[in-house]
């Protein structure tokens, strides 16, 4: 690797960097701008349309086909300019979340996004890292590697530095680390040896690659693609077939089925999606939170269960010391001692509760010396110390004994979890100094913790044994003398109860999962005010089946004592219980639960491993925060239904009517050109739908994609829609006796207006008069009637076939928006009074 024990220079990495690339599966191309407009012409349909146009420029008069281009032009550049907006908006907001990794540079430990890291790095590795390419373990301690991704191997791998045959199989290399994999426990540096691509997780990434599941809002889109696929299949033919028996040119009969079908298609719904979710995630970024797969806003919106971890979210997330009791619960200076000489000493897994014990009380630890670590992990949930015995040492101003009576020079101190540092203690030191054997006392040390619990405090155990080597490992953790505890308290946050309120109001209950024991749990539980929590302990879930589990899920709303492997467990059962599942997570052992969760919430401080699964992360591990995203992303799920609402029954309507009347005219109601036009100007106020008002009903609870209550709202409005049209055509053949172009015209103003007005309409469920639009929809709305009444006076009009149209044309047009318009808003409120959404 022509490396060193002290690194790459900096100078030879950005080298590297530039040779080799960067390290990343996904290779960035310099011609993504050109395939994303590229990508809005792709449509069959749109395909079909310019073929045609094209063709016919050879066989009759161009001016039609290339006005037919140039609108599907525009058309598609109005989708590249808002799609190419909202990507740039959210490669900015991702690089705010940016996985790091910690490397050796010039012979100096400093952190650089995986991204950036090369062929010869040093890396340094702990408790919670992702590996960050194929390394080579140079040292490492006590290390364990989660390698189920890559292996499908469901425990973790103990490493070791050495050299094995080259014929080792890959799940055998225990000297070897591999991207795509995390560290579950101990500490190591590792040179990199393979990057990007070229490591066994890129060789295989195609087929291992684990696509985020679609989200109901996709799945619905997909839904809803298919239907309208079908219905405008179905049109295209039967139009195409009846304008060909009436005897019209075939090639004009086939433009004309063509521009109903593009006229039916909602073209713009993904450059619409795209930007109400680009724009929504832009606004929830203001207030800290930071969304990394867009279509899980849907989901954030829809979420009606926040399952949440209690350490910083339910509480301030300081952990402080109570007090350091003996096993006769009375205060003790050499148990804390211990806990000091333990916290003091690691260099494992970094975490608030050691910081809180160096924080309490400060001793002179200078004679004593360390040998030895066993890191903590999740699985033992213990941290144990090897030291050399100090002699003479002085805790205060008094003469500490010695560690122990015997001749042994050697101690281990251990603490962690009291169930864990019970589980390796043979013997209990009492209050008096004597050592008796445990089997007796159990009860009674399980109920001094229980005592500590019910009044709001973490119990610890801290326990030593006598030793006689220079090293250690955890099958050593044995035999041990049990000391005493360590009283931890963690109180709620302020004003953590309203925020709780506040969750309960928007339609979603929390429920809180914890590996404290159930004492705490409803101790913090009720004070921050939850009614009457029901707790369900992680022994009594193990023996429950899943069957009995989903119904006992949507009952309980604190689960405690509960194992890592079980928080996914649960998860999935709120999830079958049919439930929108939102969990929220910052350590190792959250990593599948945030995979299993409809929505991964984790923060800015996670765990590198955490912030990878989730979906959005939130830069302060605050609820509030957490209030105001879910409120955005009503907001943006609201606004991106109202395209549809509007896009689809508009379009229905329309079309519908077209394909109807024509069959009886002796000339085609639209010109294709004409009917494209249609489109594009109806399509223009629906830009600016993201920047609408959402009215408060919409925001206070969640909602949840429902095509059938889409394909209603299209069919009813579609149809009213269709009503005023033929009522239009009525009028312009048998009241106004309008020829062929007065007809288009005239046909052509009433369809834009009474389209671009009715979408103030049905963009709320409330009255039009007190739910006022956005000022971006308004203007656009008049803008694009102005520009309507406007083009027959221009010299658009011989273009595009029109001519002005006299008073009496345009009162009568006038009288029929508005009655449309008025009818709109009576059906309505009578169909949001019979169907529910």
């Amino acid at each position: 690797m022509h490396s060193t024990t002290a690194g790459l220079s900096r100078q030879d990495a950005k080298q590297r960097l530039s040779e080799f690339g960067a390290n990343s599966l996904k290779q960035k191309h310099k011609s993504s701008a050109w395939m994303l407009l590229l990508n809005q012409f792709k449509s069959p349909i749109i395909l079909i349309l310019i073929f045609a146009a094209v063709l016919s420029i050879f066989l009759k008069d161009p001016a039609d086909a290339i006005i037919i281009l140039t609108i599907v032009f525009i058309s598609g550049l109005l989708g590249f300019w808002q799609e190419r907006g909202a990507s740039n908006a959210v490669e900015k907001l991702l690089a705010l979340v940016q996985v790091k990794a910690t490397v050796l540079r010039d012979g100096q430990s400093q952190e650089i996004p995986t991204e950036e890291i090369v062929r010869g790095d040093i890396v340094l590795l702990s408790a919670g890292k992702n590996i960050p390419g194929d390394c080579l373990v140079l040292e490492s301690k006590d290390l364990s590697v989660d390698e189920a991704a890559l292996t499908g191997e469901t425990y973790p791998v103990d490493k070791l530095s050495g050299v094995l045959p080259a014929e080792t199989g890959l799940a055998q290399r225990t000297n070897s680390l591999y991207m795509g994999t995390n560290v579950i426990s101990g500490t190591a540096k590792a040179v990199v040896v393979h990057t990007g691509k070229e490591t066994e997780f890129g060789k295989v990434s195609e087929r291992l690659k684990l696509r985020p599941s679609e989200t109901e809002f996709e799945r619905g889109l997909g839904k809803f693609g298919y239907f309208l696929m079908e219905v405008t299949l179905i049109l295209v033919v039967l139009i195409f077939v009846a304008n060909v028996y009436l005897h019209r040119p075939v090639l004009e009969s086939f433009l004309f089925s063509l521009a109903l079908a593009v006229g039916l298609t909602p073209q713009l719904l993904p450059a619409i999606v795209s930007v109400n979710l680009a724009r929504g995630a832009k606004k929830m970024a203001k207030k800290q939170v930071i969304v990394k797969r867009l279509p899980a806003i849907e989901n954030f919106g829809s979420m009606n269960v926040f399952c949440t971890d209690k350490t910083g979210t339910l509480t301030e997330g300081e952990v402080k010391i109570h007090a350091a009791v003996d096993v006769e619960g009375k205060e003790s200076d050499r148990v804390l001692l211990y806990a000091y000489l333990n916290a003091a000493s690691e260099s494992g897994y970094v975490n608030p509760i050691d910081a809180a014990i160096r924080q309490h009380k400060t001793f002179d630890i200078s004679s004593y010396q360390k040998l030895d670590e066993v890191p903590y992990d999740f699985n033992r949930k213990r941290l144990s110390i090897l030291f050399k015995k100090a002699e003479n040492a002085v805790l205060g101003s008094a003469q500490v004994k010695q560690f122990s009576k015997t001749e042994n020079t050697h101690l281990i101190i251990t603490k962690g979890a009291l169930k864990n540092i019970l589980d390796v203690c043979s013997t209990v030191e009492t209050g008096e100094g004597k050592t008796i054997d445990i089997v007796n006392q159990r009860q009674k040390l399980h109920q001094q913790a229980e005592d500590l619990g019910s009044k709001g405090f973490r119990a610890l155990g801290v326990a030593y044994r006598d030793f006689n080597q220079d090293s250690f490992t955890k099958d050593d953790e044995t035999n041990m003398t049990f000391l005493g505890y360590l009283a931890l308290f963690d109180p709620p946050k302020a004003g953590i109860a309203d925020t709780l309120k506040e969750l309960e109001l928007l339609g979603i209950t929390p429920k809180m999962i914890t590996g404290d024991s159930k004492a705490v749990a409803m101790s913090i539980i009720q004070q921050v005010g939850l009614p009457q929590p029901k707790a369900l302990t992680g022994s009594e879930l193990e023996k429950l089946s899943d069957e009995a589990l989903i119904h006992r899920v949507q009952q309980t709303n604190v689960f405690a004592e509960v194992e890592p492997n079980q928080k996914e467990r649960i998860i999935i059962a709120l999830k079958k219980a049919g439930n929108v599942v939102g969990y929220l997570g910052d350590g190792i052992n959250d990593a599948s639960a945030l995979h299993a969760a409809d929505v991964g919430i984790s923060v800015e401080s996670a765990v590198d491993v955490a912030k990878e699964a989730a979906d959005i992360v939130l830069m302060a591990k605050d609820l509030n925060v957490l209030v105001e995203g879910v409120k955005e992303g009503r907001i943006t799920f609201a606004n991106t239904l109202k395209y549809v609402f509007m896009a689809t029954s508009a379009n229905f309507g329309n079309m519908f009517s077209m394909a109807g009347i024509s069959l009886f005219l002796p000339f085609l109601p639209l010109l294709p050109s004409q009917i494209l036009l249609t489109n594009l100007l109806t399509d223009f106020p629906e830009l600016t739908i993201a920047t609408d008002r959402v009215d408060r009903e919409l925001v206070n609870k969640p909602r949840r994609m429902d095509i059938k209550f889409i394909r209603n709202f299209m069919i009813v409005f579609g149809l009213l829609s269709s009503v005023f049209d033929y009522l239009t055509f009525g009028a312009l053949l048998l009241l106004l006796h309008a020829q062929e172009e007065q007809f288009r015209t005239g046909w052509f103003l009433e369809s834009v207006i009474s389209a671009s007005l009715v979408v103030l309409v049905v963009r709320t469920r409330q009255s039009i008069f007190n739910s006022k639009p956005g000022k971006y929809l308004l203007m656009a709305t008049l803008a694009t009637i102005g520009a309507t009444i406007i083009i027959p006076w221009t010299p658009l009009a011989s273009l595009f076939g029109f001519q002005p149209l006299s008073l009496s044309f345009m009162l009568v047009l006038g009288a029929i928006v508005v009655f449309y318009v008025t009818a709109a808003e009576n059906v309505k409120r009578v169909f949001y009074s019979h169907v529910k959404f």
